[in-house]
């Protein structure tokens, strides 16, 4: 395993010119402005650990200010009262802006999140443009029905923007949760305030400023940097919010159901935690299981909703299948995320890399046996080793809670009774995967693991065109298809009188 090149000075002519940071103050009525207490927040680099830049901190204040912009967008501003086509042209314009400006944009995450530059270039932000282009062209195929009621009477429905909306998005995929978010509100002729994750907002507020050349109207879009406790907790019980998008964990999606229960009984929908399985048949293609598995768990360094934290192998493949996992994660990169001969970088935060350690303790004080990894890589920044345990037990800590870093537990089963129910073992259900040549064990398994995504023999495709979301403790609510764009919308129903018609 390599270790990782964490220098900042960019010697190496292959990486990317680092950018200079251009924006740092919140966004609010189509303007960057400082926070009112005149705060600001560092935020961090984990390749090095080093201040990236200070950021302004949004308060419960400065939310009340963006609330009271986006109120007058919607209330009195031409976003909602656009036709449709034309917020779809806005959206598209901003899309290609974000074509323009990719390297720069990949360049803010990979140096804010340590997510890999190259995939960051050619994955997850052409994915997040295309959002914007997946919905604009929903824009103008939003409408109700018309309706046969009894007597004489005509009925139809109207599907109209539910109004202000707030967004908390999580830091572990700031580029495309932004998207997910944004696109389909702004789609709806919804106006919103936005709250990145304070471990990573400079991209948000870079897309916030691309908004602005695109034509997006002021008020409609704000971006509001800061904290959970001051600036999330203020969107969530705010009484001019008419409804809270929320991605991140249990815990804080329960203050923010709290919060909105309390205040103005706003909709909530929340893509919370996860602890997904892969299980592997005997008939499974081995090398294609292993290579799954692998990325399914090591991609974006295991700060994956839907990594496959718990990997069941079928008795009669395990002992080759975990060999073979074995040998290639050894071989795996662990580098500085520029490089592209890198296939990790470093944790997000300092913080997360302690959480993921005191987890790989847990799991060698619990008895499971560590194959490979479980410690740091150099002396600088947030690199782990990818990690494999064996051994692992239904009861253990790693095998129950989220660890979201590059941990993988490896078990073992006889029969596909004993798979379901140990699929189902948990109380998270955001997704899985199953990897078999038969038919009819797809189906069963497919239909009886209780998670709002099942993978068969692929992992991690979902396109701007599959509803995403949870059942038990990972949420509720659906972000991605036509089903997010729904939720931003409210029906209406119209019943008039119909007097003198031929017919009823």
């Amino acid at each position: 395993m390599s270790a990782p090149s964490v220098s900042s000075d960019n010697h190496n002519n292959s990486f990317p010119k680092m950018p200079t940071i251009k924006f740092t103050k919140l966004f609010i009525n189509g303007h960057f402005v400082d926070s009112i207490s005149g705060r600001t927040f560092e935020t961090i680099d984990p390749r090095t650990e080093e201040v990236i830049a200070r950021v302004s901190e949004g308060d419960r204040e400065d939310i009340d200010v963006a609330v009271a912009a986006a109120r007058e967008a919607f209330d009195r501003g031409p976003w909602p009262r656009m036709a449709a086509s034309e917020r779809a042209k806005i959206m598209m314009k901003w899309a290609d802006l974000i074509d323009e400006n990719i390297e720069e944009v990949a360049a803010l995450d990979t140096m804010d999140a340590g997510k890999l530059y190259h995939l960051n270039k050619f994955g997850e932000i052409p994915a997040a443009a295309n959002l914007l282009r997946y919905y604009a062209g929903a824009a103008d195929k939003i409408h109700g029905q018309v309706l046969k009621v009894n007597g004489n009477f005509h009925a139809y429905t109207l599907m109209e923007p539910i109004g202000v909306v707030g967004h908390i998005i999580p830091w572990n995929a700031p580029s495309h949760s932004f998207f997910i978010k944004v696109s389909p509100s702004l789609a709806a002729g919804c106006t919103m305030v936005l709250k990145p994750a304070e471990q990573t907002p400079l991209s948000a507020l870079f897309y916030a400023h691309l908004a602005k050349l695109a034509g997006i109207p002021d008020g409609v879009v704000n971006v509001v940097p800061g904290f959970g406790p001051t600036a999330g907790a203020a969107i969530s019980s705010h009484m001019e919010i008419d409804a809270v998008s929320f991605t991140g964990s249990v815990e804080v999606g329960r203050e923010v159901m709290q919060a909105a229960a309390r205040s103005n009984l706003k909709p909530v929908s929340l893509e919370l935690g996860g602890k997904s399985p892969l299980i592997i048949f005997d008939d499974a293609d081995i090398d294609q299981a292993v290579e799954l598995a692998i990325m399914g768990i090591m991609f974006n360094k295991g700060e994956i909703c839907v990594g496959t934290s718990r990997v069941y192998v079928q008795e009669g493949i395990y002992d080759e299948f975990e060999k073979k996992s074995v040998e290639k994660v050894k071989a795996w990169v662990v580098g500085d995320p520029f490089d592209p001969k890198s296939q990790q970088g470093p944790q997000a935060s300092n913080d997360q890399f302690k959480k993921i350690l005191s987890y790989i303790e847990h799991g060698k004080k619990e008895g499971a046996k560590l194959l490979t990894g479980g410690n740091r890589v150099g002396d600088k920044g947030c690199y782990i080793e990818p990690t494999i345990f064996s051994n692992v037990k239904e009861d253990m800590v790693i095998a129950q809670e989220e660890i979201f870093g590059p941990v993988m537990a490896l078990m073992k089963f006889k029969t596909i009774e004993e798979a379901i129910k140990s699929a189902n073992n948990t109380k998270y259900g955001l997704a899985a995967g199953i990897m078999t040549n038969n038919l009819d064990t797809s189906n069963t398994m497919s239909r009886s693991i209780r998670a709002g995504i099942i993978w068969i023999n692929c992992h991690l495709v979902a396109g701007s065109e599959v509803p995403f979301g949870g059942y038990k403790m990972s949420g509720f609510g659906r972000d991605l298809g036509m089903e997010a764009l729904h939720k931003y919308l409210q029906i209406k129903s119209v019943v008039t009188p119909i007097r003198n018609s031929p017919w009823i």
